[in-house]
């Protein structure tokens, strides 16, 4: 009976998986949904680079996760601090039985008992104590992990600088390019059509035989390169306003405008040389703050594995409370001291000791190889750089060119000296070049932010507030970035102009 009592009870406690019902599922689905863009400033008026800055610093998922990430951290660093404290333990109980806790002795010199059984316990006690005790090497220990953990908040520290530095890159990349496609969409898409009834026109010749063949196809062939130019540009320029409002948590399906910038005009040229980028780099990148913080916990690994190996020292004491009426003394307090040690930890320190070396040393290779890699990454991203200005101008000459001799074919035209196909084909290429020199600039604004990215520099000078609203955070970093020299402002003021 006790066997089949037994088992029913286990039985009855076993644990299973529990899918989420459908309720469960739907109420989830509903409260993400509803407080995914919850508490946000909502878009008023044309969205500046700086805005978009502003509102990815403040409400990006990504960000925020890392600053949740950041708090855990900081949180158990705070907890850490109480385990080199004393522990302190309070204990009260009750103990009863159905009869008395009787004994007798035996005299061994004669083998007789002594006397009869005797008590010194009642049926029913109540006790309670409270003690202190203070453990020194355990003090030592959560000495050592405690600034460990302290190295670990820097660590997430470094991780969500990392972090921030993407997605403002990412801000400047996507912002541009659809600034690209806000300028040129509505254009791409009436030169698209513009291109279909060209087509439409020369096949008509060639059917009819109006021109010689090799010239109607050769027409046609032109056209089918720059319609295939039109989609290349449609499809790289078409997504870039849903990443940027995905870089600012902003609902999809969002409708928001891109404001085109008047002020002050800045500078790209680099202001520093390539030794000085470098040094910057290596100073400021994230991946090696991370590596040298990660040495640092390493180094305090093998303290904690010295500590460890030694004696322990406990010292306690504590307040004492019987209700037993048998007891001279119901209440007393008591000290003491004991030592213990783990001599099983002596053994195995030098096993200890030799993973911590070893660490150490790839963590040390780990710095190497990220040095490498970031001097490398600047040196590319300057490269990437001076390429990209050096292709705007190439695009800006194209542009200029071939607006010029669009004004001469329009003049010919109108003298009835070229065909009207002929006068299409240089319309489109005008729009073509034009659509080009913005994918330029886009490209080139993206290789800016990645030079600046590569260097460790943050897109900020203080510590982001979510209570700063957005338009004086934005503020804020169009003032810092105009320090660092940028041409925004002035390319889109052009860009309006130019309109």
């Amino acid at each position: 009976m006790l066997v089949l009592s037994l088992c029913a009870v286990l039985s009855g406690c076993a644990v299973y998986p529990t899918p989420l019902t459908d309720v469960e599922l739907q109420a989830a689905a509903t409260t993400n949904e509803s407080q995914v863009t919850a508490d946000q400033e909502p878009v008023n008026g044309a969205v500046s680079l700086y805005e978009a800055m502003a509102r990815a610093l403040k409400y990006n998922l990504d960000h925020r996760v890392e600053e949740a990430e950041a708090a855990v951290r900081l949180a158990e660093l705070d907890l850490s601090h109480y385990s080199l404290l004393p522990n302190m333990v309070a204990n009260s109980g009750y103990a009863g039985r159905d009869n008395y806790n009787a004994s007798s002795s035996l005299n061994l010199t004669n083998n007789t008992q002594n006397f009869g059984a005797s008590t010194s316990q009642e049926q029913e006690i109540k006790s309670a104590d409270i003690g202190f005790s203070w453990n020194v090497l355990d003090f030592g220990l959560s000495y050592v992990r405690a600034r460990q953990d302290a190295d670990k908040v820097l660590v997430q520290e470094e991780t969500r600088r990392k972090v921030i530095q993407r997605i403002v890159e990412d801000v400047r990349s996507a912002y541009w390019r659809a600034v690209s496609a806000d300028r040129l969409m509505v254009k791409l898409t009436s030169l698209e059509g513009e291109t279909r009834v060209a087509l439409a026109e020369t096949r008509k010749l060639y059917d009819e035989r109006q021109t010689s063949p090799i010239t109607a196809l050769t027409y046609e062939r032109e056209l089918v390169e720059i319609k295939q130019k039109i989609g290349e540009i449609q499809r790289d320029l078409n997504t870039a306003k849903a990443q940027l409002a995905a870089l600012m948590n902003l609902q999809p399906g969002t409708e928001f405008r891109l404001a085109h910038e008047s002020g002050k005009q800045g500078s790209l040229a680099l202001k520093a040389g390539l030794d000085d980028m470098m040094s910057t780099a290596i100073y400021n990148r994230p991946e090696l703050r991370e590596v040298e913080y990660r040495k640092r916990i390493n180094v305090r690994e093998a303290d904690a594995a010295l500590l460890e190996m030694l004696p322990g020292l406990q010292a306690y004491a504590g307040s004492n409370f019987d209700s037993n009426s048998f007891l001279l003394h119901s209440d007393w307090i008591n000290w003491g001291a004991k030592a213990s040690w783990n001599l099983l930890k002596v053994f195995s320190y030098p096993a200890r000791r030799e993973v911590v070396a070893l660490q150490d040393e790839m963590l040390h290779q780990r710095s190497l190889a990220l040095t490498m890699a970031v001097m490398t990454q600047v040196h590319v991203s300057r490269i990437r750089f001076l390429h990209a200005n050096k292709e705007l101008k190439t695009a800006s000459e194209y542009r200029d060119v071939q607006r010029r001799l669009l004004e001469q074919m329009r003049a010919e035209a109108a003298a009835d000296r070229i065909s009207k196909q002929t006068l299409i084909r240089e319309e489109m290429n005008t729009l073509v070049a034009e659509a080009k020199y913005d994918v330029a600039y886009a490209q080139l604004q993206n290789a800016y932010a990645n030079l600046f990215s590569s260097m460790g520099l943050d897109p900020y000078n203080w510590e982001v507030d979510r209570n700063q609203n957005v338009k004086s955070l934005a503020n804020s970093l169009k003032d810092l970035w105009f320090e660092r020299g940028d041409l925004n402002a002035g390319w889109a003021k052009r860009l309006a102009s130019a309109e």
